[in-house]
């Protein structure tokens, strides 16, 4: 048991402990708080970066595409390139759908449906576009682009040229606007027959795609040009119909049209270009930074796509090649291709009455353009 005296000396240490905590809190107390400004104006520059930061729309925009070829080809692949940038782009406020060829109808369909706006866009290549738009025509002449680096050329056309200003003034004239113009590669004649000189030409019956400008440039080689739908192609060479077709390489893979022909012929009289092509309507109502995207997007592209089919081109050749050994690949160079090229130059005076109110200006243009940039691209040919 604690005596009293040690019970008082005990309660007097615990009153003084007490007091002392009371007074070193209320010292605590006391103490003023310091400001921290650089916190604050940090935190003013965060709340800054979150307003600079906004959606660029209001609300989200559904759209969807038709590509004139199947999953997994160029116009697919790159609409769905396309599709995915503008998603992320607008912080998933613009949402594009893009349907492969043959799910939407077949290529002249999908161009009405965009030319209506029943999709907003549409992804196919001059000649059918050209059904409406003759001017797009420009793009099926012989001998227009150089052998060398022709997809370079293209961008500066895109970039800097006069050709993109006169053709969407033709577009708009029919409700649609072109994007750009795309290097899908070099057209490749094939047969059941070998194709090396232009003399081989007469009485070959070949498809080529519905194009008034196409049919004369193929007369005037000596063929028989046929028009015929893309999904029809495969049964007119294997029965006969037709003796071959022209096409790029990845379509002749795809389409698996070299199970039924022996030779590939590569005259470098023709490049496939697509016309990636936007609704009227439609993109006029688009705040004006979205079409800016829209353009500055599609004209980046055409340097990455291009490298993306020449390799791709590579490929499809190769395992086409291992598939079918018999397969002959026939390059035409020197004075066989001169001769070529002699006759196609004679259809040129065809596109100026064919190719619609705005002819004469935009093959001007083209020729121009390309001279330009061959100058600045540092290609002799």
């Amino acid at each position: 048991m604690i005596g009293k005296s040690k019970f008082w000396m005990f309660l007097l240490v615990a009153i003084l402990a007490f007091g002392m905590v009371v007074v070193a809190g209320c010292a605590e107390e006391e103490v003023p708080v310091e400001v921290d400004e650089p916190e604050e104006e940090v935190e003013e520059e965060a709340v800054e970066e979150e307003e600079e930061e906004e959606p660029v729309l209001d609300e989200v925009i559904e759209a969807s595409l038709a590509s004139e070829e199947i999953e997994g080809d160029f116009m697919t692949v790159w609409a769905e390139n396309f599709a995915d940038h503008m998603y992320e782009w607008s912080g998933g406020m613009y949402q594009l759908d893009v349907y492969p060829y043959g799910t939407l109808g077949d290529a002249r369909d999908i161009n009405e449906l965009a030319q209506l706006g029943v999709v907003e866009y549409v992804f196919s290549d001059f000649a059918w576009i050209g059904a409406f738009v003759p001017e797009a025509m420009v793009f099926g002449l012989h001998y227009v682009w150089p052998e060398e680096r022709p997809w370079e050329v293209m961008e500066w056309v895109v970039r800097n040229g006069e050709t993109m200003d006169i053709l969407e003034e033709s577009y708009r004239r029919e409700g649609l606007v072109p994007l750009s113009i795309m290097f899908e590669g070099w057209q490749w004649i094939t047969s059941d027959r070998p194709i090396r000189t232009v003399d081989d030409m007469p009485g070959f019956d070949v498809r080529i795609m519905a194009s008034d400008m196409l049919t004369e440039q193929y007369l005037a080689l000596g063929a028989s040009p046929t028009p015929m739908a893309y999904g029809e192609v495969y049964s007119g060479l294997q029965t006969g119909l037709i003796d071959g077709q022209v096409n790029p390489l990845f379509a002749i893979r795809s389409m698996n049209f070299y199970e039924v022909q022996d030779y590939f012929t590569q005259i470098y009289a023709e490049v496939f270009v697509g016309i990636p092509t936007i609704n009227m309507v439609f993109f006029d109502s688009l705040p004006e930074e979205v079409q800016q995207e829209h353009r500055e997007w599609w004209a980046d592209a055409v340097i990455p796509a291009a490298d993306w089919i020449n390799d791709r081109h590579e490929t499809d050749l190769q395992a086409m090649l291992d598939d079918r050994p018999e397969i002959e690949v026939i390059e035409v160079t020197g004075e066989e291709k001169e001769a070529f090229k002699e006759k196609a130059m004679e259809a040129h005076e065809a596109f100026f009455e064919q190719g619609g109110p705005n002819a004469e200006a935009i093959y001007n243009a083209l020729i121009s353009d390309i001279e330009q940039a061959k100058a600045e691209l540092g290609i002799d040919e």
